[in-house]
Order: structure tokens, then C-alpha cells, then sequence
């Protein structure tokens, strides 16, 4: 039998407002905070956004799904 798409799927997260602010212009460190999970395609299939500690904000910002 031929396997159709998997039910949980690899994101990546990524911070908005470092996106936003351009944390890579404006601070000495660079870089943009990214978290890898999984999650179920059938139960959410819109974009993930999570509350993640940034470690250029150096606090918890949104991050949402991007595409890969």
C-alpha cells in the first residue's frame, strides 16, 4: 500500500518582532531565533504561533510558522 502524506509534520517557528525590528542591524549579536517541533497537520491545519523566549529580545516574543 502506497503511504499518503504524514499526519505530524516538521515546523519551523521563527520570532516576529525580531523580524520586524531587524535585531540583526541593531545589535552586536546576530541571528534570528528559530525553534524545530511537530505538529499534527489534521488538528491545526493553519499556522502554528507559539509563545518562545527569544534570545535576542531577551524575552518571550510570538513566534509563528514559516515555510521551509
Amino acid at each position: 500500500m502506497a503511504k499518503g502524506k504524514d499526519v505530524r509534520v516538521t515546523v519551523i517557528l521563527e520570532c516576529t518582532s525580531c523580524v520586524r525590528n531587524n535585531v540583526n542591524v541593531t545589535k552586536s549579536a546576530t541571528g534570528i531565533s528559530r525553534y524545530i517541533t511537530q505538529k499534527n497537520r489534521h488538528n491545526t491545519p493553519n499556522r502554528l504561533e507559539l509563545r518562545k523566549f527569544c534570545p535576542y529580545c531577551y524575552k518571550h516574543t510570538i513566534h509563528g510558522e514559516i515555510k521551509k
